[in-house]
């Protein structure tokens, strides 16, 4: 298969403005219930955030990527902005902030993969407005602007805006939702939620792909141009810029962890539309990184390089 994504292109640039945490990882055969303890499999520290995440996926795309950002002034600070500078990813927006530790999520995941996660802010939590508006002329040189929402609402609408006053295509990862959504920010080029952040928002259920074509077109009637609802084993569902709709089915691959498959889909569908792809074509491509960093464990180490994703879809 000739894959429109595995582009020869000049490299994109992709800014990503969001969360950077370290990840404290533990297995176990079930999640526990209220009141119960049950012992583990194993417990690993890893790199992850949701926006770190996607900006070391749309790295491993071969974009160039710059990272917004914070950290604490810790160990882990140090040890995550130095992984970023690994995966060849332009750390010069990420501020320390002093006498605040860096971000912290604990992810326990079941046998099966699916996985329960408890974040601690940290330094994500005191990203502002003025360190948005100082990367004004990062984000008016990308191609495209990835966001989620681990970082302070009120930070991200101002790069919602500085966006649109750029021509720079905006796609928002709304995770997590919060319960009183500000309907402004669907007002991007792509959203992108899953089910339940879909259903959040829209107040309609999502639970099959019927039910999300309705909430994708619901979620363009609030202001998207573009948008996408991820389903894991159900697929994908999108709904483009003239209202048509597609369902891409999931890619049969088997799952150990889903952690950090939600930033691989972003990260590749960020590349993809970034090289000029048309949104069906990113959300195919998109939708085969997720399924290829599911059957890895972890957040950053589970991210597909691009010839992995482009060998998956040759296969399908």
């Amino acid at each position: 298969m000739n894959d429109a994504c595995h582009s020869e292109r000049r490299q994109p640039r992709i800014v990503v403005a969001g969360s950077i945490n370290m990840d404290l990882v533990y297995r176990v055969s079930r999640l526990p219930q209220p009141g119960e303890t049950l012992t583990g499999h194993s417990f690993q520290q890893v790199y992850g955030g949701k926006g770190a995440n996607q900006a070391v996926a749309a790295a491993r795309m071969r974009a160039w990527v710059t990272m917004i950002g914070r950290v604490g002034d810790d160990a882990f600070g140090t040890e995550l902005v130095a992984g970023l500078q690994r995966e060849a990813i332009d750390v010069s927006q990420i501020r320390t902030s002093p006498g605040t530790s860096s971000g912290l999520a604990v992810i326990g995941v079941e046998d099966s993969g699916q996985n329960c996660i408890t974040v601690i802010p940290g330094a994500n939590g005191l990203v502002t407005v003025d360190d948005i508006l100082a990367a004004e002329a990062v984000i008016a040189g990308a191609d495209v602007l990835l966001l989620q929402l681990e970082i302070p609402v009120e930070s991200v609408m101002p790069a919602t805006r500085i966006a649109r006053r750029h021509n720079v295509l905006t796609i928002l990862d709304p995770a997590p939702a919060p319960a009183e959504f500000p309907m402004e920010l669907l007002h991007v080029d792509v959203v992108c939620p899953n089910e339940s952040e879909a259903a959040l928002i829209t107040g309609l259920p999502v639970t099959n792909p019927a039910e999300a074509e309705a909430a994708c077109r619901a979620l363009r009637s609030l202001g998207a141009k573009v948008a996408i609802i991820t389903m894991g084993s159900q697929g994908c569902v999108v709904c483009d810029e003239s209202g048509q709709v597609h369902h891409i089915p999931a890619y049969p691959v088997t799952t150990i962890d889903t952690t950090a498959a939600g930033d691989a889909f972003a990260g590749a569908l960020g590349y993809c539309l970034a090289v000029g792809q048309s949104v069906h074509e990113a959300a195919c491509f998109a939708s085969a990184a997720g399924a290829l960093a599911s059957t890895r464990p972890g957040a950053q180490p589970a991210m597909p390089q691009l010839a992995d994703v482009a060998e998956l879809r040759r296969l399908k």
